[in-house]
């Protein structure tokens, strides 16, 4: 025992120098990496001849039966422990078996931290075959082996020369092998790369991390833009490989099925290649795709056990081609699709705490998307509603030029107005039910249809408004129409009012004169009271109708805007087309109301050519 300390020690002594030559002659290395290998053929030999000495220690105590083997295990164990360079005890299929401390200082990790996990994950990717095959040649022949590869772990690289040898330990059934690994180069972290666990401060910047990407996705998921396009995914995976991860890959589930929806993948990564593969690989062949979306929760691998989990491309499984060394996957919102974060192996591993992080930014997005296609689903649905108020372009009436400006506010609109043609003429009308929303929407389009469709019958807008105010009546919707409708017949104008404000007609002196207007809106009683009135509209007169939503438009201090107001404006557009005279009306209740639209504002214009 004296011996094998002092022999012990003096190895520690030597490797130590051996590290102060490489610190101070890095440019050369050789004859320090020849003097180490040298080492490590000494710290063999030193092995064996412990082993060979305690073997015999143990034939002469043939009553020590109990004994001799625990204190052959002890002392084999102190010396595996002290022992000044990286040992890794690898069973047959290379999983960690026994690590000493030395690894786990080089490697960053805590002690028995790679224990029971496959040690091939650590080599870099280009050498795991290789790895493999020297692993199955030491086994099998007992000849050792040696050779240069990289090591990643915990954000950590190191090139080392990895020497194999075989060993029988006591009390276990099959060969194992030492891996001895002499570090030639180490790569430490980055700034602010190191573990979490390391120091409450390292802590901290990791927690403010986490609460800084869940604002910054919260800010990014309610942006009015992601829910009027459907950009909410594309941003969120974006902003995750930003600073996060090295590829990401959502999945949505469609028909019952996850399809590839996006990837991610590092900026120096060509646009083909391996990128392509990951986006035609089938998320259905994806064993952590499949686990997530059935448990519901996520899972988080800190070294990839099994590299197939992903799925296949053509040069193998997904994850070897990634050079992954940790992966994280969680479900987007109710199971509508899963979120799989990759790291490279030599960035530090995903955590549990950011596991617990990416299943809420998961949870957000998935009510982002749902929001988003319910927003879009319900725009279309007003867009509908929309055009069934409008129409989309103004006909040509003859011996009239006509203009119109819609403003449907903030809600979906309920004022309507109309130009159709009816039997020897040409009839318009405008209007609005007395709400707000999709309900009053459909009043108007119904109105405004009725108007249309009975026109084609009677020659007189007064019989026709009547007729659709008894059809509301019947049908019991509880809402009023305000209306106004017209029919054209050369320079004549029949006007029937139903409620509605009163037409203002611009002559070409510059003077404003409004109709008579009057009566009740429609719906409220099955016998009409409409204000009828016939008008002459010359060459060069304006006939201008507007909304309730124009006069009632209000400025900072609450005061309407008004008739007279409209009227001031129409005097200065004497001789003006009817598109400008509707732009310059629009263009004043803007500045009057500092912008700010509550109700729809519609107002058409017809002057005499």
């Amino acid at each position: 025992m004296p011996d094998l300390e002092h022999a012990l020690n003096a190895l520690t002594v030597r490797v130590s120098s051996l590290r102060e030559a490489r610190t101070a002659y890095p440019s050369d290395l050789a004859p320090t990496l020849d003097a180490a290998l040298a080492e490590l053929d000494t710290a063999a030999e030193l092995l064996a001849a412990a082993r060979e000495e305690l073997r015999k220690a143990a034939t002469r105590r043939p009553g020590g039966k109990k004994e001799g083997p625990q204190r052959e295990l002890k002392l084999l164990r102190q010396v595996f422990k002290a022992f000044p360079v990286p040992v890794i005890v690898l069973d047959g299929g290379g999983v960690v078996r026994r690590i000493n401390g030395e690894t786990s200082r080089v490697l960053g990790s805590p002690d028995g931290y790679l224990v029971g996990r496959s040690f091939p994950l650590l080599v870099d990717v280009s050498r795991r075959a290789a790895f493999r095959s020297h692993l199955t040649s030491v086994l099998q022949t007992g000849q050792p082996a040696a050779f240069e590869t990289r090591l990643a772990h915990q954000g950590r690289t190191h090139t080392v020369q990895l020497a194999l040898t075989r060993l029988t330990m006591p009390g276990e059934p099959q060969q194992m092998v030492a891996a001895v690994a002499l570090p030639t180069e180490v790569q430490l972290p980055g700034p602010g790369a190191g573990r979490p666990e390391q120091s409450d401060g390292a802590l901290l910047m990791a927690a403010s991390r986490r609460q800084d990407l869940l604002a910054r996705m919260g800010a990014l998921l309610l942006d009015e833009d992601a829910l009027r396009q459907p950009i909410a995914l594309a941003r969120a995976t974006r902003l995750l490989a930003a600073e996060w991860a090295d590829w990401v890959v959502a999945d949505m589930v469609r028909e019952g099925l996850p399809r590839r929806a996006i990837v991610v993948a590092p900026k120096n990564q060509p646009l083909g290649g391996l990128l392509r593969q990951v986006e035609d690989a089938d998320p259905a062949a994806s064993q952590v795709v499949a686990q997530v979306l059935e448990r519901g929760s996520g899972v988080v691998q800190e070294m990839i056990d099994d590299e197939t989990v992903l799925g296949f491309c053509a040069d193998g499984p997904l994850l070897t081609a990634m050079g992954a060394g940790s992966l994280l996957c969680v479900p987007i919102g109710s199971n509508d699709g899963t979120l799989t974060l990759v790291r490279a192996g030599d960035r530090p591993p995903f955590t549990l705490a950011d596991l617990g992080v990416i299943q809420e930014v998961g949870l957000q997005l998935g009510l982002a998307v749902r929001a988003q296609s319910s927003f879009q689903s319900r725009s279309r649905a007003a867009d509908a509603l929309t055009a069934s108020v409008a129409p989309r372009n103004l006909p040509d009436v003859p011996g009239y030029e006509a203009s119109a400006i819609y403003n449907p506010g903030t809600s979906v609109g309920a004022e309507f107005y109309d130009v159709f043609p009816v039997t020897g003429g040409w009839g318009f009308a405008l209007g609005g039910a007395a709400g707000k929303g999709e309900e009053a929407a459909s009043v108007s389009a119904m109105v405004r249809g009725g108007l249309r469709v009975l026109s084609a019958w009677d020659a007189d807008p007064d019989v026709v408004v009547r007729k659709v105010n008894e059809a509301l009546v019947k049908q019991g919707t509880g809402m009023f129409v305000m209306a106004v409708t017209g029919f054209v017949q050369g320079r004549k104008i029949r006007l029937s009012s139903a409620g509605h404000h009163p037409a203002a007609l611009l002559h070409p002196d510059g003077g404003v004169r409004f109709a008579s207007g009057g009566g009740v809106p429609l719906g409220i009683s099955p016998e009409a009271e409409t204000g009828v009135e016939d008008l002459t509209v010359g060459v060069g007169e304006t006939l201008v109708l507007y909304s309730e939503g124009l006069i009632s438009s209000r400025n900072e201090t609450g005061e309407p805007y008004g008739e007279e107001r409209l009227a001031d404006v129409l005097g200065r557009c004497t001789g003006q087309a009817p598109a400008t005279v509707v732009k310059a009306i629009e263009a004043d209740r803007h500045a009057f109301s500092g912008g700010q639209v509550w109700d729809e504002i519609v107002i058409l214009a017809l002057r005499g050519v």
